[in-house]
């Protein structure tokens, strides 16, 4: 016989034995999989996922292991690998590390996918991959589910409500400034990413336009040149350094694009040019709270000039 409670409003349900202890509760939240059970206040908690582990500190939660990862600052606390073990890459997770640690529960996205099958042989796993046709929408699926798994409805929507805030300031101040163009540069190449790719989220949630250009949808972007910058001419430049981002030197996207040909552009001329955050763009992908608020700030601050 087991009992049945709502959470939080959120049509969670709790499921437990009547004389279990708290520990063996159990609910259903949606991960990328669908309708999932998942323990109620799991003790160990591993994460795979930055995004994930953003969602989990800005709810106040606990961890217990981390991926082997050069933590941006806004994660540096989980640096300490006294603290939270270290369980493997974010591609390749340590099992024997896991197994020993003995889990709860899993929390893994994107970069871990093909090893989430694999993964469930030691726990539940909290699948919170994200779609890049429906990214806030998912976004919002994982804070609340998370927030749901700690008992903390209340501060998921919290998080929910201040984002929703953040973005419709940045749309307002995105509002008529001209087509931007999303620029990575990695080892001295450069990709451009539009609508429809992983950084979707720039154009169709904050409302930032588009160059008129159509781009290549892949994962590594469309691979172009200082002479196509030229000639698209974007009103803005929003620049993302991997380099930066992944721990090597800073500072390449700007020695790269100080030259003749990107300070012809109506971007470098109008001082239009924005150094983006690289680890909260690339290593975070906009998926946990934390990030997306202070990009949203940093664009807002942008675009108010």
């Amino acid at each position: 016989m087991s009992r049945r409670r709502a959470l939080g409003g959120l049509g969670v349900i709790v499921t437990m034995p009547w004389a279990a202890a708290r520990a063996n509760e159990t609910l259903k939240v949606k991960d990328n999989t669908g309708e999932v059970t998942m323990p109620l206040k799991p003790r160990t908690v591993l994460v795979y996922d930055l995004g994930a582990l953003d969602i989990i500190r800005s709810l106040g939660g606990q961890v217990r292991g981390v991926p082997n990862q050069a933590m941006p600052d806004m994660l540096a606390e989980y640096r300490d690998t006294a603290r939270y073990a270290p369980i493997g890459s974010l591609f390749e997770p340590d099992y024997e590390k896991v197994k020993a640690l003995k889990p709860d529960l899993i929390v893994a996205g994107n970069r871990t996918l093909p090893k989430i099958a694999a993964l469930k042989a030691f726990a539940p796993v909290l699948d919170v991959t994200i779609d890049n046709r429906n990214q806030l929408a998912h976004v919002y699926r994982n804070i609340r589910s998370i927030a749901a798994i700690y008992d903390v409805p209340d501060k998921g929507e919290q998080q929910i409500r201040e984002i929703d805030a953040a973005i419709a300031d940045t749309k307002t101040k995105a509002s008529g400034k001209g087509g931007a163009l999303f620029l990575m540069t990695n080892g001295g190449k450069l990709s451009v990413y539009g609508p429809g790719s992983r950084f979707d989220m720039l154009y169709t949630t904050f409302g930032v336009q588009p160059i008129p250009d159509r781009i290549e949808v892949s994962r590594h972007g469309q691979t172009v040149s200082f002479e196509y910058l030229l000639k698209v001419n974007p009103d803005w430049l929003l620049v993302l350094d991997r380099d930066a981002a992944i721990g090597q030197d800073g500072g390449a996207a700007r020695q790269l694009l100080d030259n003749k040909l990107v300070h012809a552009t109506r971007a470098w001329r109008n001082r239009h040019v924005v150094y983006l955050n690289a680890a909260q763009w690339y290593t975070l992908s906009n998926a946990g709270p934390t990030a997306l608020k202070e990009n949203l700030r940093q664009l807002s601050d942008a675009f108010a000039l």
